[in-house]
């Protein structure tokens, strides 16, 4: 049967469909809500092939839209129902950091699933974005519920280490390009207080964009938290040398941090946490800027505006720094931080020019899962490509049977070859863009693998 033609047959009602047996005589497309108020969606063929698939959407603001979704785009659903595969999903009862209504939500999603159509010979789950959050939460603390799971883009680092990277450029921002202002970083009283503090930075962003001096502290605070060069699709990929143009491509996107995750999600975040979960006491400046892959461009810049960096870094390591709340350090932990803990295999897939969760975030999870004993079930691969999440549906199907491939088998084979040669064959138009490529140290990783990571100390968390 065609997508077009399954499609018109995706009509039936949720009391319809609730009468239909395991196996349905036609495909059946089901929407409700689940007692906690989250919507879910679930598409199933007539023809299932037994797998289930339950997606975890990304960040969805508050006061934006939230519908429930199955799948990351309309051309990967189409060609997974093709496939026969089952796809369900929810919307999570609340917007934002909602990880304590998205895990248990996606388990109900998949319990009503069961409930009506029988269960899965196999079920897996996936993610984009946050989403990656959501689906490393549930095969870790939910594996019995699941045979594999596959993260892409995903918020990996966890959420301890992904605001503590947050910080770490705006406190860069505001400490070299406005020291006298008071704008606070973190501790907002509401959404008011957080969008009024990301104006006023981002003017002085905006300022500075226009001189040498700042075009080079603007990419030194780029650097901080790695975002790269060539960062979006719609931006011209500047070459290797060209800092100027790179620099250019990195102030969009930490205008977009600014008004975005930075404030706004930071306060609704805080607001969960009951405080503030992230802290700069302790960090070295200088060796982070050191470590990062863009410290090139950052040293040429500086030269090219007559700036000296060690007097900047030397300013920044010795500026006043901004402490956790320790309650809301362990709510975060709790709630959103990584054990590294895998006990059935997991891929990760990342693009490599990923400004809003860079490709970094991969080598923390690594990390997690190593110190834990699961390097061997953990698989990560990168496609060769700017933006966030900017995957072809030929690349993401590729990946997704790449796992099945790993369950079927015992074996991983994520060479990149192979893993074109799937996107290639699930969707001949498209590209196929798996490189071989290892990313740079997450700058400051936080998981509960590492003893070092896990205590918070009395009067805030260890730096």
């Amino acid at each position: 049967m065609t997508t077009h033609a399954r499609i018109a047959l995706l009509t039936m009602t949720l009391c319809a469909a609730t009468a239909l047996p395991a196996q349905a005589a036609t495909d059946t497309r089901l929407e409700g809500r689940l007692p906690s108020g989250a919507a879910y969606v679930m598409d199933v063929p007539a023809d299932w092939n037994g797998t289930v698939l339950l997606y975890s959407h990304g960040y969805s603001p508050v006061g934006v839209p939230n519908p429930a979704q199955n799948s990351p785009g309309s051309a990967a659903r189409d060609k997974l129902l093709d496939e026969s595969y089952a796809l369900i999903g929810s919307s999570y009862a609340t917007s934002g950091w909602a990880v304590t209504q998205a895990v248990p939500d996606q388990l109900a999603t998949l319990e009503e699933f069961t409930q009506k159509f029988g269960p899965a010979r196999r079920t897996l789950a996936w993610g984009t974005s946050y989403g990656g959050l959501v689906t490393t939460a549930l095969a870790e603390r939910h594996a019995g519920r699941f045979d594999g799971s596959l993260s892409m883009c995903g918020l990996v680092q966890g959420g301890v280490a992904n605001w503590n990277s947050t910080l770490d450029p705006v406190f860069a921002l505001k400490t070299l390009l406005a020291p006298a202002a008071d704008i606070p970083l973190t501790g907002f009283a509401d959404q008011a207080a957080a969008t009024a503090a990301a104006k006023a930075l981002t003017t002085k962003v905006a300022t500075a964009q226009e001189t040498p001096a700042g075009r080079a502290r603007i990419a030194l605070a780029a650097a901080l938290h790695n975002i790269p060069g060539y960062n979006d699709p719609a931006q011209p990929e500047p070459d290797p040398t060209d800092w100027d143009a790179q620099q250019a491509n990195q102030y969009t996107a930490v205008t977009g941090l600014l008004q975005r995750p930075a404030f706004s999600w930071r306060q609704e975040a805080e607001s969960r946490a009951g405080g503030n979960p992230s802290w700069n006491t302790g960090v070295d400046y200088r060796g982070m800027l050191h470590r990062s892959p863009l410290y090139k461009e950052v040293t040429e810049l500086y030269k090219e505006a007559g700036l000296s960096l060690r007097e900047d870094l030397t300013t920044l390591n010795h500026a006043p720094r901004i402490s956790a709340d320790a309650a809301a350090v362990r709510w975060m932990r709790h709630t959103s931080a990584f054990t590294g803990r895998l006990t059935d295999p997991q891929l990760n897939i990342h693009t490599t020019g990923d400004a809003l969760i860079p490709v970094q975030a991969e080598s923390a999870y690594r990390r997690a899962a190593t110190a834990a004993g699961a390097g061997s079930l953990l698989r990560q691969a990168y496609v060769d490509g700017p933006g966030h999440c900017t995957f072809t549906p030929g690349e993401t199907l590729g990946a997704l049977h790449t796992l099945e491939h790993r369950l079927d088998t015992g074996r991983w084979d994520t060479s990149p070859h192979v893993l074109n040669s799937r996107a290639r064959q699930a969707d001949p138009t498209g590209e196929a863009r798996y490189v071989t490529y290892r990313p740079a140290a997450y700058p400051r990783p936080y998981d509960l693998a590492h003893p070092a990571d896990a205590p918070v100390p009395p009067g805030g968390p260890r730096p």
